[in-house]
């Protein structure tokens, strides 16, 4: 890998984490309190800057304002971005960002509509705390992936994490980029994920094959994720489940 500065992240979130999370290499929490070492956690570590948007004006300016023919949902979100977008190198505010982006998308009154009896609040809870870390991978605008953490292998961490069995790894993921397949989720993730500076786009197909998922760029180069996502996922997908404290679940 390489590491551009090895600074511990440090961040204090409004949800205390579950400490399980400590069983992946580079992170450690204690309570709400989460410290990442660059350096043991991420597989590619080549960006310390991300593009961020205050979630309280994306609350106010952009969850409320509908689409129409002349401006869709993702020319909402650009022009949003565009606006309002910040560059910071302040890790700990994308985390803090991420949170409310994820609190908001993950909440427990989208149980009743998921139409999936076996997914439970404490599910969304683990998809939450997941997908927020995962804020911290990123793609460049030409499409190559600059920042790759575990989280990007959305079951195989959540089978660390959680002792989640394949099945129910791969259900939650599919609840994860399930707003591909239902339009007035998918709405809410583009309007949400302008304040992460970009788009939540995935490798995978509906069955998951862990291809993951990131927030990307408007215009960042698709091509060029595919094939970079194809080279390295297979070697760091078994390192993530060598963390497994259950190895056969």
């Amino acid at each position: 890998m390489t590491t551009i500065d090895t600074t511990a992240i440090t961040v204090e979130l409004p949800e205390a984490f579950d400490p399980r999370w400590s069983r992946l290499p580079g992170i450690q929490v204690d309570g709400r309190r989460i410290t990442i070492d660059p350096a043991e956690y991420f597989f590619r570590f080549e960006s310390n800057t991300w593009l961020v948007a205050d979630w309280e004006l994306v609350k106010s300016q952009l969850l409320g304002v509908d689409e129409t023919t002349e401006s869709a949902v993702e020319q909402l979100a650009l022009d949003f971005i565009k606006n309002h977008g910040e560059s910071t190198s302040d890790a700990a505010r994308v985390l803090t960002t991420a949170y409310e982006v994820y609190a908001y998308l993950f909440r427990d009154g989208h149980l009743a509509s998921l139409a999936l009896a076996q997914i439970t609040a404490d599910h969304l809870r683990m998809l939450r705390e997941a997908a927020t870390l995962m804020a911290l991978n990123k793609v460049e605008p030409d499409g190559h992936i600059s920042n790759v953490g575990p989280c990007w292998f959305f079951p195989a961490a959540t089978s660390v994490v959680f002792d989640l069995d394949d099945k129910m790894g791969g259900m939650l993921d599919e609840v994860y980029h399930g707003g591909w397949f239902n339009e007035h989720r998918r709405i809410e993730s583009v309007k949400a994920h302008a304040a992460l500076g970009g788009r939540l786009v995935h490798g995978c197909q509906s069955v998951p094959d862990q291809s993951g998922g990131v927030v990307a760029p408007y215009g960042a180069s698709m091509a060029n994720f595919r094939d970079d996502l194809a080279a390295f996922k297979a070697g760091w997908i078994e390192q993530v489940y060598a963390h497994r404290v259950n190895p056969a679940a």
